[in-house]
């Protein structure tokens, strides 16, 4: 989520290039499949959170990869709103698209309106959101390894007994995931006490949710650790600690990172210690080409998982890491996946 830059930077120079060959492709893309070698293929994304630079970088790497293929993509930017998402959805039926990619949303608002789009023949890509449909496939970022990673490196840090506080919010799929991971490493370590739940995911998410933080690191001074498994909660919890100068009694560890999150995590005194990433370019870019095998009558896994990275505050710094772009090319998994390949769709990720 995861829940790349604040504007998309990390992809700029890709989708700059690539726009040119998309617009060459207008008449079809050589050696492909039908209807991709005719061109005028039209897919929509449909996402439902519009804050936050890892949306604007998935965004980035989903246009990237559709101009790659002369696919026409259409943008509906989420508004944290459900109906307003159906509503999306029921356009792009409407515009005649071959395939719809969901990006995040509230599965029980979704599903029928899926069911629809399945049932005029449209294909459907889902991104970290749980239609529970087997001819929609899930891409998703592994989230409990996000998770597993992120508490690992916390343990490694602060040892098996520490006071933590917990930013999350129910009901959003790889939230949910990462919270199992959460509860199970609170049942296989008994020191660690959470002491406070705390999260707002709205169109402002990091000042909401650092409001709430500055209330709970108030009421909770012995907390030193703080579970933030989506970045713009990190940032929050990031701001909150520095405005109530307790910033050098407290780690932060959280997932997904953007050119913003590295700059706070290297930065002198800042308390945000470790993320754990994928890049979420290569995520958008997955989901186009696993909409594109789709209409193009070849087989898709229905889970299609991206890996991720562990990124140390010491390690970008020992690097020399500031921006996603250095990011990409000092730690080149970062940059890669081998997610919904095919021979004829040209890969738009580097």
């Amino acid at each position: 989520m995861s829940f790349i830059t604040r504007t998309a930077a990390s992809t700029a120079t890709v989708l700059a290039s690539v726009l040119l060959a998309g617009a060459s492709l207008a008449a079809g893309l050589t050696g492909a499949p039908a209807p991709f070698d005719k061109g005028g293929v039209k897919f929509a994304l449909v996402g439902f959170i519009s804050a936050g630079d890892f949306f604007a970088a998935v965004q980035a790497g989903a246009k990237a990869q559709s101009a790659a293929i002369g696919v026409d993509l259409q943008v509906f930017p989420g508004r944290q709103d459900s109906a307003e998402q159906r509503l999306q959805i029921e356009q792009a039926i409407n515009l005649g698209v071959k395939a719809i990619v969901i990006d995040h949303g509230e599965p029980e608002a979704l599903r029928d309106v899926v069911q629809k789009a399945l049932d005029a023949g449209i294909k459907v890509v889902a991104f970290d959101v749980n239609i529970d449909n087997p001819a929609v496939p899930q891409v998703e970022q592994s989230d409990h390894e996000l998770a597993r990673l992120a508490l690992e490196q916390a343990v490694k840090d602060n040892g098996t007994s520490f006071n933590a506080g917990y930013a999350y919010v129910a009901g959003f799929a790889p939230l949910d995931r990462r919270n199992e991971v959460w509860q199970d490493f609170k049942k296989a370590n008994a020191g660690v006490v959470e002491k406070a739940q705390f999260g707002v995911v709205n169109a402002t998410t990091a000042l909401s949710t650092s409001d709430q933080a500055k209330a709970v690191l108030r009421a909770n001074p012995d907390i030193s650790v703080v579970f933030a498994p989506y970045d713009e909660f990190a940032r929050g919890v990031k701001l909150a600690a520095t405005e109530n100068g307790t910033a050098s009694k407290l780690k932060i560890y959280s997932a997904d990172v953007s050119t913003a999150d590295i700059q706070e995590i290297v930065a002198d005194g800042s308390p945000w210690v470790a993320t754990v990433a994928t890049n979420p370019a290569l995520v958008g870019a997955a989901a186009i080409r696993a909409a594109a095998k789709l209409v193009a009558g070849e087989p898709v896994d229905h889970s299609l998982v991206i890996k991720p990275t562990l990124l140390t505050q010491a390690d970008l710094r020992a690097a020399g890491v500031t921006t996603i772009e250095e990011l990409a090319a000092k730690v080149p998994s970062f940059n890669e996946s081998d997610v919904a390949l095919s021979p004829w769709i040209p890969v738009a990720s580097k």
